[in-house]
C-alpha cells in the first residue's frame, strides 16, 4: 500500500498542550493523537492561527506555517522545534491562485501527506458601508473568502486521493449575526460559512470531513486595541462574562481534526461564550 493510500493512527491518549498557548494551571487538556499526520495551517504567524499550529504540534501532527510574514512564521516554527514538534515555514499571499498550488504541492512532496487544513488567515478593514472603499470591501473578501477556497481546491485532491483528510475553516460570529462596521468581514465569513457547507457535501463521499469554528470576542491584539472601557462593555455583553482565549478555540479546531471526528461535517462550532445563543 502507498502513502498515500494510507489512514492516519486512531485517536489515542497524548495530551494535547499548545506550547505556551494555556496561561497557567488550567483545565484538562482534549486528548488527541495525530502522529503520522500532516496539517497546514494558515495566518500562522500569530494569534489564533499560532495557537492552532501550536496545539496540532504538541499532539503530534507534523505542520505546515502558512502566512506573509516570513520572519514570524520562523519564530513559530522554531518554538514547535524546541518542544520536539516538526513544522516547517512556507510564506505565501494566500489570495494567489499558483502560489496556493505551490503551497500544497511542498507539503505534499516533503511531507507526505496532507491530513488536516486550516484556514485561519483572515484580515479586517473596518468601517461603515457608506465610508468603505471598494480595496477595503476587496482586500477583505479576497484574503478571507478567496483564501480559503483557493486551499481547499488544492488540498481537497490529495485527500480525496488518499481518501482521508479533516479541513476547517475559522470563520466568526460576525458572518452569523452581522456586526456594524464590518459589512466586508461579517460577509467574508458568512461566505464561508456557505462554502464550509457545500464543500462538505462534495467531499463527504470520499471521507473528507469540511467544518468550520466561529470565534467570539478572543483576547488578541486587536482586542486590547480597543482599550479597557470598550473591553469592559464587551464583557459585559457575553454571559460568560469575559473574553476566550486563543487557546479555546485551538481545542475545537483539534477536536474537528481528529480522526475520531470523522462522522461530524457541514457544521458550525460557535466558541462564544454564549454570546449568540
Amino acid at each position: 500500500m502507498t502513502e498515500s493510500s494510507k489512514q492516519p493512527a486512531s485517536s489515542a491518549n497524548a495530551t494535547s498542550t499548545s506550547g505556551g498557548a494555556v496561561p497557567g494551571p488550567g483545565p484538562k487538556r482534549l486528548q488527541v493523537d495525530l502522529s503520522g499526520q500532516v496539517a497546514l495551517v494558515t495566518g500562522a504567524s500569530q494569534g489564533l492561527g499560532r495557537a492552532i499550529a501550536e496545539a496540532l504540534a504538541a499532539a503530534g501532527a507534523s505542520v505546515a506555517l502558512v502566512a506573509r510574514n516570513a520572519g514570524k512564521l520562523a519564530e513559530v516554527a522554531a518554538g514547535i522545534r524546541a518542544a520536539g514538534g516538526t513544522a516547517m515555514e512556507l510564506p505565501c499571499d494566500v489570495s494567489k491562485g499558483e502560489a496556493v498550488a505551490g503551497v500544497v504541492e511542498q507539503v505534499v512532496e516533503k511531507l507526505g501527506r496532507l491530513d488536516i487544513l486550516v484556514n485561519n488567515a483572515g484580515v479586517t478593514r473596518d468601517t461603515l458601508l457608506p465610508r468603505m472603499s471598494d480595496e477595503e470591501w476587496d482586500e477583505v473578501l479576497t484574503t478571507n473568502l478567496r483564501g480559503p477556497f483557493l486551499f481547499m481546491r488544492a488540498a481537497s485532491r490529495p485527500m480525496m486521493q488518499q481518501r482521508y483528510g479533516r479541513i476547517i475553516n475559522v470563520s466568526s460570529v460576525s458572518g452569523l449575526i452581522g456586526n456594524p462596521g464590518q459589512a466586508n468581514y461579517s460577509a467574508s465569513k458568512a461566505g464561508l460559512v456557505g462554502l464550509t457547507r457545500t464543500v462538505s457535501k462534495e467531499l463527504a463521499g470520499r471521507k473528507v470531513t469540511v467544518n468550520a469554528v466561529a470565534p467570539g470576542f478572543i483576547a488578541s491584539d486587536m482586542t486590547a486595541a480597543l482599550g479597557p472601557a470598550l473591553l469592559d462593555e464587551v464583557k459585559k455583553r457575553v454571559p460568560a462574562k469575559r473574553l476566550g482565549e486563543a487557546w479555546e478555540i485551538a481545542e475545537a479546531v483539534l477536536f474537528l481534526a481528529a480522526p475520531s471526528s470523522a462522522y461530524i461535517t457541514g457544521q458550525v462550532i460557535v466558541v462564544d461564550g454564549g454570546l449568540i445563543g
